[in-house]
């Protein structure tokens, strides 16, 4: 068999194996797209996978006027992540290596403050980050908080992809709204730190 031929079909199927493991991005409508382009911020009620029935969540889609190597440096500078997490007021890295990172996370809301611990899950090559808590850790009032990042390439930057899946001890209505602004402010803080550190304008 011919070597390029070889390469041709690990090529073709390795694109189907990534295909396979990496979930689509959530569909939009020609207007969600349209403020993309224009450099906005789309939130959605889109769940990342594996969230349970009862969790509440969004989804958030932005493009970041950075390659997707800056942005990624970013993401995974987990101790840096104070600077763009909605009341993130300490990170301290437990254990880290190439594939996997636990974190420990503390945060403030008013006076108070609690801490939690998160399982990491970076895939370079898919350009991909994915999180849950650390079992087995104290994770306050936490029953469960997952999601992922995905950066792809677009056309005048880079896509982000912010999705997140919380439970939690409180009431439902007591947090009600909270994530989507979650996802939305924190997307907003990435492009000012992203944008500090390359020297481009934030959008």
């Amino acid at each position: 068999m011919d070597v390029r031929y070889r390469i041709s079909l690990i090529l073709i199927a390795w694109g189907l194996l990534l295909g396979a493991t990496t979930p689509p991005p959530p569909g939009l409508s020609d207007e969600q797209r349209r403020r993309l382009s224009a450099g906005e911020i789309v939130v959605l009620d889109t769940l990342p996978p594996g969230a349970s029935k009862d969790a509440r969540g969004a989804t958030g889609m932005a493009v970041v006027r950075a390659t997707t190597e800056q942005v990624w440096r970013v993401l995974t500078d987990y101790r840096g992540h104070v600077r763009y997490y909605p009341r993130v007021t300490a990170v301290e890295v437990l254990e880290a290596d190439e594939r996997h990172a636990l974190v420990r996370y503390e945060v403030g809301i008013g006076p108070l403050s609690f801490a939690f611990h998160m399982n990491k899950y970076p895939d370079p090559i898919r350009r991909r980050i994915e999180w849950q808590l650390a079992e087995g850790r104290s994770n306050s009032f936490f029953r469960e908080n997952s999601g992922y990042w995905q950066v792809d390439e677009a056309r005048d930057g880079t896509l982000v992809t912010y999705a997140i899946a919380v439970r939690t001890t409180l009431p439902s209505f007591a947090t009600s709204g909270t994530e989507r602004q979650s996802v939305f402010d924190t997307i907003t803080s990435l492009r000012k730190v992203v944008a500090t550190e390359t020297g481009t304008p934030a959008r």
